[in-house]
Protein backbone atom coordinates (compact mmCIF):
# COMPACT_ATOMS: atom_id res chain seq x y z
CA UNK A 1 0.00 0.00 0.00
CA UNK A 2 1.13 3.56 -1.18
CA UNK A 3 1.60 6.40 1.16
CA UNK A 4 -0.67 7.92 -1.03
CA UNK A 5 -3.38 5.83 -0.54
CA UNK A 6 -3.28 5.37 3.29
CA UNK A 7 -6.40 7.45 4.97
CA UNK A 8 -5.90 10.93 6.36
CA UNK A 9 -6.02 12.11 9.41
CA UNK A 10 -9.54 14.09 8.75
CA UNK A 11 -10.79 10.39 7.87
CA UNK A 12 -9.73 8.58 11.03
CA UNK A 13 -11.01 11.67 12.81
CA UNK A 14 -13.93 10.89 10.90
CA UNK A 15 -14.09 7.39 12.00
CA UNK A 16 -13.73 8.12 15.10
CA UNK A 17 -16.31 10.61 15.30
CA UNK A 18 -18.78 7.94 14.37
CA UNK A 19 -17.37 5.53 16.56
CA UNK A 20 -18.11 8.04 19.58
CA UNK A 21 -21.83 8.23 18.35
CA UNK A 22 -21.93 4.35 18.00
CA UNK A 23 -20.66 3.93 21.69
CA UNK A 24 -23.15 6.57 22.99
CA UNK A 25 -26.12 4.79 20.96
CA UNK A 26 -29.15 3.95 23.02
CA UNK A 27 -31.62 3.03 19.91
CA UNK A 28 -32.58 -0.27 21.78
CA UNK A 29 -31.11 0.07 25.41
CA UNK A 30 -35.26 -0.77 26.53
CA UNK A 31 -34.34 -4.07 25.12
CA UNK A 32 -30.96 -4.95 26.60
CA UNK A 33 -30.97 -6.76 29.93
CA UNK A 34 -27.74 -5.59 30.59
CA UNK A 35 -27.76 -2.20 29.03
CA UNK A 36 -26.20 -0.39 25.97
CA UNK A 37 -22.53 -1.28 25.67
CA UNK A 38 -21.49 -1.00 21.93
CA UNK A 39 -18.48 -2.26 20.60
CA UNK A 40 -16.78 -1.60 18.00
CA UNK A 41 -13.02 -1.16 16.88
CA UNK A 42 -11.08 -0.53 13.98
CA UNK A 43 -8.88 1.94 12.18
CA UNK A 44 -9.36 3.73 8.78
CA UNK A 45 -6.34 2.21 7.22
CA UNK A 46 -7.49 -1.70 8.42
CA UNK A 47 -7.61 -3.83 5.62
CA UNK A 48 -9.88 -6.56 7.06
CA UNK A 49 -13.16 -6.35 8.84
CA UNK A 50 -14.52 -9.21 10.94
CA UNK A 51 -18.69 -9.05 11.24
CA UNK A 52 -19.93 -11.24 13.98
CA UNK A 53 -23.02 -11.88 15.46
CA UNK A 54 -23.45 -9.91 18.61
CA UNK A 55 -20.94 -9.27 21.77
CA UNK A 56 -21.45 -11.95 24.37
CA UNK A 57 -21.48 -10.85 28.14
CA UNK A 58 -17.66 -11.50 28.39
CA UNK A 59 -17.54 -8.94 25.80
CA UNK A 60 -20.06 -7.00 27.25
CA UNK A 61 -18.29 -6.57 30.50
CA UNK A 62 -14.47 -6.18 28.92
CA UNK A 63 -15.28 -4.28 26.06
CA UNK A 64 -12.90 -6.14 24.03
CA UNK A 65 -14.09 -7.72 20.71
CA UNK A 66 -13.41 -11.84 20.68
CA UNK A 67 -12.05 -11.95 23.67
CA UNK A 68 -13.61 -15.25 24.88
CA UNK A 69 -13.16 -18.80 23.60
CA UNK A 70 -14.88 -18.06 20.49
CA UNK A 71 -12.17 -15.29 19.66
CA UNK A 72 -8.92 -17.59 20.58
CA UNK A 73 -11.13 -20.60 17.55
CA UNK A 74 -11.58 -17.53 15.27
CA UNK A 75 -8.35 -16.14 15.35
CA UNK A 76 -6.72 -19.92 14.75
CA UNK A 77 -9.07 -20.30 11.77
CA UNK A 78 -8.03 -16.84 10.56
CA UNK A 79 -4.29 -17.91 11.44
CA UNK A 80 -3.41 -14.75 13.08
CA UNK A 81 -2.11 -13.74 16.40
CA UNK A 82 -3.92 -12.24 18.83
CA UNK A 83 -1.37 -9.07 18.66
CA UNK A 84 -2.40 -8.85 14.78
CA UNK A 85 -5.69 -9.78 15.49
CA UNK A 86 -6.14 -6.82 17.85
CA UNK A 87 -4.05 -3.97 15.88
CA UNK A 88 -6.66 -1.89 14.81
CA UNK A 89 -4.97 -0.10 12.11
CA UNK A 90 -5.09 -3.92 10.11
CA UNK A 91 -8.47 -5.60 11.64
CA UNK A 92 -11.68 -3.60 12.09
CA UNK A 93 -14.35 -5.51 13.96
CA UNK A 94 -17.93 -4.95 14.06
CA UNK A 95 -21.29 -6.82 14.98
CA UNK A 96 -24.67 -7.07 13.66
CA UNK A 97 -25.88 -5.57 17.10
CA UNK A 98 -23.51 -3.64 18.47
CA UNK A 99 -23.98 -4.19 22.44
CA UNK A 100 -25.14 -7.65 23.98
CA UNK A 101 -28.40 -8.68 23.18
CA UNK A 102 -29.31 -10.34 26.58
CA UNK A 103 -30.74 -14.20 26.49
CA UNK A 104 -33.72 -15.95 25.92
CA UNK A 105 -35.78 -18.78 28.08
CA UNK A 106 -33.49 -21.19 27.29
CA UNK A 107 -30.47 -19.68 28.68
CA UNK A 108 -29.15 -18.84 24.93
CA UNK A 109 -28.30 -15.86 23.49
CA UNK A 110 -31.00 -14.00 21.73
CA UNK A 111 -30.18 -12.84 18.09
CA UNK A 112 -28.72 -9.20 17.20
CA UNK A 113 -31.06 -6.37 17.58
CA UNK A 114 -32.13 -5.32 14.20
CA UNK A 115 -31.73 -1.42 14.76
CA UNK A 116 -28.33 -1.52 14.80
CA UNK A 117 -26.94 -3.00 11.55
CA UNK A 118 -29.68 -0.59 8.86
CA UNK A 119 -28.14 2.17 11.21
CA UNK A 120 -24.47 1.95 11.71
CA UNK A 121 -23.26 -0.35 9.17
CA UNK A 122 -23.39 1.85 6.35
CA UNK A 123 -21.89 4.92 7.66
CA UNK A 124 -18.97 2.67 9.25
CA UNK A 125 -18.13 0.82 6.16
CA UNK A 126 -17.37 4.39 4.20
CA UNK A 127 -14.94 4.91 6.64
CA UNK A 128 -13.06 2.22 5.82
CA UNK A 129 -11.90 3.00 2.82
CA UNK A 130 -8.67 0.44 2.70
CA UNK A 131 -11.02 -2.96 3.09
Amino acid sequence: MSDASLPTLPEQAALEALYAEVRACTLCAKHLSLGPRPIVRGKASARLLVVSQAPGTRVHMTGLSFNDRSGDRLREWLGISRKTFYDESRVAIVGMAFCYPGVDANGGDLPPRRECAPRWHGPILERLPQL
